[in-house]
């Protein structure tokens, strides 16, 4: 490898824009673990959760805020001025994956946080080691995967979480790497570099690696820290912050006089009833018709769905009255429509 190139890679320039980059909300972040490199080198990763106005304190220094192994209860004082911390902290931190280490005597094993697991609602599933998440309609989706090696969590749900908790999630990093070239003949000096943007400050530094790794002459490390910021309350998607979202659709409900078909949103709120209520647009009973073959769906996936007389289930998630009674068609009341999920 030319001495350019192996510069290059010592300036972890390309490791510090993939830790800093864009994260979709539908992307599985590491928020915790080390990869190994081959040269020796590694990258470590972990997290804490940070109250939001502690931000500018946060960015002012490159230190950790929690270390692996931290954020369990601990104490500050002595006897009658001694104070319990849940976290082990006075400032507030708190832990998002907690390292259990049990002096070799038993099996250490990484967790997510209880609040967390118990505001998404999710389940451990202990073969694969992930954590799943389930909808309105009874579909699922991983959230986390979680080995002693790296935990990755999904970026709206942290996101999500954040929010109620008024807090931003700190990704902190540690990456070292190594070179067989001397500082000398790199062309660089044993120096440290500071950098920083809206919510991410880091250092990188240069140093002899003598003694450090077998056989490697020269190492870098660059280290620090980015903010993750919630979303909106009204996007978290807890009751009694987040905005209805409901989404309506429209059905066929018949035929006007010259022979197009007249639609109406199955909305409840958008419909007429017994009592007087939104005069003008169809009845809440108006029944809605279907091909036979809208139920195929339904009968092709049996441990989800079960298809009864009257009566369509999914698992425990929802249930449809309908009317199957006929050779050629389901009907449907127009307002159980607009009881089933999107």
């Amino acid at each position: 490898m030319n001495t350019e190139s192996e510069k290059e890679r010592l300036s972890q320039r390309e490791s510090l824009q993939n830790l800093l980059s864009p994260i979709e909300l539908t992307e599985m972040v590491t928020v915790s673990g080390t990869i190994q490199a081959g040269d020796g080198g590694h990258r470590a990763i972990h997290c804490a959760l940070n109250p939001s106005g502690q931000i500018a304190q946060m960015l002012s220094n490159l230190s950790w805020e929690l270390r692996r192994g931290g954020g369990l209860p601990g104490s500050a004082g002595s006897g009658a001025n001694a104070e319990y911390l849940r976290f082990g902290d006075m400032d507030g931190i708190e832990p998002l994956v907690i390292d259990r280490w049990f002096h070799n005597r038993r099996g250490d094993y990484v967790e997510i946080s209880e609040e967390f697991r118990l505001f998404h609602n999710l389940y451990h599933d202990r073969q694969q080691e992930t954590y799943i998440k389930f909808d309105d309609n009874g579909d699922e989706t991983v959230v986390a995967v979680v080995k002693p090696e790296l935990v990755k969590i999904r970026m709206k749900e942290i996101r999500q979480f954040l929010a109620i908790k008024e807090m931003h999630l700190s990704i902190q990093f540690d990456c070292m790497t190594f070179s067989d070239k001397s500082l000398a003949e790199l062309g660089v000096d044993e120096r440290f570099q500071e950098g920083n943007s809206k919510l991410a400050c880091w250092g990188l530094s240069y140093a002899d690696a003598e003694g450090m790794s077998h056989g490697k002459s020269t190492c870098s490390i660059l280290y620090g820290k980015r903010l993750i910021e919630p979303l909106p309350k009204s996007k978290s998607g807890f009751w009694g912050f987040a905005k209805e979202q409901g989404r309506y659709v429209n059905f066929i409900v018949g035929m006007d006089d010259d022979g197009d078909e007249i639609e109406h949103t199955c909305d409840p709120a958008e419909l007429s009833n017994w009592f007087g209520k939104n005069p003008g647009a169809h009845h809440e009973v108006t029944p809605v018709s279907f091909r036979k073959e809208v139920l195929d769906k339904y009968y092709h996936q049996p441990g989800k769905y079960n298809v009864e007389e009257g009566t369509l289930w999914c698992n425990s998630a929802w249930y449809l009255r309908i009317d199957n009674h006929h050779e050629d068609k389901i009907c449907v009341l127009l307002k159980d429509l607009g009881d089933l999920p999107y």
